[in-house]
């Protein structure tokens, strides 16, 4: 069945899921998963584990997943996140579709989590195939603006080139930059965690894995959403 979807938003069980009334119950399986996976516990085992204590739908399990951090992770991608004022005139390496479509997420009314090492993270997934939304120009046009404000040097967007669609949307980065004269380039890649991972590039992803082990990071999507989009859904678990 084809992908009919226009946003980027809500899923329909997310106002009962993460309503006011299952924050508390989430905070506490946040905190638990924490600190399980703090002692060296298996992700997976620890997920299981929490979720069923505390009753959680799938979609809640995720949530809780995405969040989390042990202290450890936290303090190690803290010290390495980049003030605002330290990417002016550099070159940055932008985690294409994850910047993306956590951003369309957010103009879109998708639910939008903060992690405890303070990014902002969601819940839509790919699935081997980027679906543009209504959002997408948009998106790309704040982004675009925000980094031009800020002043970076050459921003180069990294896309997973076995997406489908990822052609199209470098064909609209790079007419979009070319338009607004802004030093943008995009390349399709196999894959772009290994190169993220690896650069001495200051980079722009809120993928846990990546953040672990890059050299520097910047937190753009939580400057960008809390900056342009204050009406953003938000939530913080802790």
């Amino acid at each position: 069945m084809p992908d009919k979807r226009k946003h980027r938003g809500q899923h329909p069980s997310d106002p009962t899921l993460f309503s006011s009334a299952q924050m508390p119950k989430l905070s506490l399986a946040v905190y638990d998963l924490s600190w399980l996976l703090s002692k060296g516990y298996s992700e997976k085992a620890c997920v299981k584990l929490v979720g069923d204590r505390y009753r959680l739908k799938q979609r809640q399990r995720m949530a809780i997943q995405r969040v989390v951090c042990t202290e450890i992770q936290k303090l190690n991608r803290q010290d390495k996140a980049l003030h605002i004022h330290e990417i002016k005139d550099r070159k940055l390496l932008i985690d294409g579709l994850n910047l993306l479509i956590t951003i369309e997420s957010a103009l879109s009314k998708g639910l939008i989590f903060e992690g405890l090492d303070g990014t902002y993270r969601d819940l839509a997934s790919v699935h081997g195939t980027y679906k543009k939304v209504e959002e997408t120009p948009l998106a790309m046009q704040i982004i675009g603006e925000t980094l031009d404000d800020l002043g970076t040097g050459t921003v180069t967007w990294l896309l997973d080139k076995p997406v489908s669609n990822s052609g199209r949307i470098k064909v609209m980065l790079c007419e979009l930059a070319q338009a607004k004269g802004w030093d943008w380039e995009a390349e399709l890649v196999n894959n772009p965690d290994t190169i993220l991972m690896h650069s001495v590039v200051p980079i722009v992803s809120s993928d846990s894995l990546i953040l672990d082990h890059t050299e520097c990071w910047f937190n753009l999507p939580k400057y960008l959403i809390d900056t342009y989009i204050p009406d953003a859904e938000i939530l913080r678990f802790i």
